[in-house]
């Protein structure tokens, strides 16, 4: 290990220490030439050779400027797979347990506070997303109460701060609504409100 490395704060391994497969694939590596080390195919670290030439440890990053997303939710492998191919290449989408903790969003299902407040201090800067989803084909099941809501008939779910910001969502859900249904609305008859007395 170079004074340069030991001043990034890299660690060291003996190689004796790894099995004979992964020695066999490290020695093979010439001047400049990397290793992907992946854990159920996602890229986690890479491992270059040493005395790579022009190597910058500062500005190499080890996988490519990717969202990390972790999961939160029991995901099969292809509906973690699906979730990332649909968001596309610029997401990396991992099981919790295989996520960093710098992952940059954390999908959780409805959970408790303190569930919720948990898994926060796992990934601190994560910008955390409950969500509620429900996929037969890739057989993903995650409802929750407002899922139940809507299955019930109500059209719209809105979670407001304020009073203001209330009507600032309820303003855009009705006018977005409105432009949605151009022409297609059937004229609504009101009736007068029973009173008891």
């Amino acid at each position: 290990m170079t004074d340069e490395h030991a001043a990034f704060g890299a660690r060291r391994i003996d190689v004796t220490r790894l099995p004979e497969d992964v020695v066999e694939l490290i020695d093979a590596l010439a001047p400049g030439e990397s290793l992907v080390i992946t854990r159920k195919g996602a890229p986690i670290a890479l491992l270059s050779a040493a005395g790579s030439p022009r190597v910058n440890t500062e500005r190499a990053p080890l996988v490519p400027d990717v969202t990390v997303v972790a999961t939160a939710m029991k995901l099969s492998r292809s509906a973690r797979a699906a979730l990332s191919a649909a968001l596309g290449g610029d997401y990396i989408v991992l099981d919790l347990h295989a996520a960093p903790s710098t992952a940059d969003v954390l999908l959780v299902p409805p959970s408790s506070p303190q569930l919720i407040g948990g898994l926060r201090s796992m990934f601190p800067n994560a910008r955390v997303v409950v969500t509620e989803v429900e996929d037969n084909g890739l057989g993903v099941s995650h409802p929750g109460p407002v899922r139940r809501l809507l299955d019930a008939g109500a059209d719209s779910y809105l979670a407001s701060t304020t009073i203001p910001r209330l009507a600032e969502q309820l303003d855009h859900d009705v006018t977005r609504h409105r432009e949605l249904t151009a022409g297609t609305t059937p004229t609504r008859i009101i009736e007068p409100a029973h009173h008891e007395r």
